[in-house]
């Protein structure tokens, strides 16, 4: 049996930096994102965000609290604040939750040197000081803590993500 779940998707705007989630192409929730500073691209060590068909692989952090960081897709027992920036100024902050995004298209963005989820491309948190609304990730989609749970809840692993210009 097919569940209404199963008709949700995602589309990344990278022009208008949003993320929306729809059903059966109506817009359930939309939210501002930061992807890429350095612009649409699928290659390996771009810093790019891959564009085209891609599909949640993998949840991480169901159970972690908010602002909870992750190195290597692992929680690191920290909470961030202000505090914990100011120790390392050279992290790339991933915080709360992870959607880990698997490429769906092979070689645009599955194999090879553009495969999406050896880039290790994700939907993840980000400080409340960074700003939405304009590239700065490295790659990642970044989105505010809040918005990532709410949307960590309403979608699946095998969920596609359509990410376009």
């Amino acid at each position: 049996m097919v569940t209404e779940r199963e008709y949700r998707h995602v589309l990344v705007d990278l022009d208008r930096q949003r993320l929306a989630l729809s059903q059966h192409d109506r817009i359930l929730h939309e939210y501002p994102v930061s992807t890429a500073k350095n612009g649409p691209g699928e290659a390996f060590g771009s810093g790019c965000t891959p564009r085209g068909l891609h599909a949640i692989r993998i949840k991480i952090g169901m159970d972690q609290p908010v602002n909870a960081v992750f190195v290597g897709r692992r929680p690191t027992g920290e909470i961030y604040s202000a505090g914990l920036a100011g120790e390392h100024p050279e992290r790339d902050w991933i915080l709360t939750r992870i959607l880990w995004l698997t490429g769906r298209e092979s070689g645009r963005n599955r194999g090879g040197d553009r495969d999406t989820l050896r880039r290790y491309i994700y939907i993840h948190g980000t400080p409340d000081t960074e700003p939405m609304g304009e590239p700065r990730s490295h790659g990642c989609i970044r989105m505010r803590n809040e918005d990532l749970v709410e949307l960590f809840e309403l979608v699946d692993t095998g969920t596609v993500v359509d990410i376009r210009e």
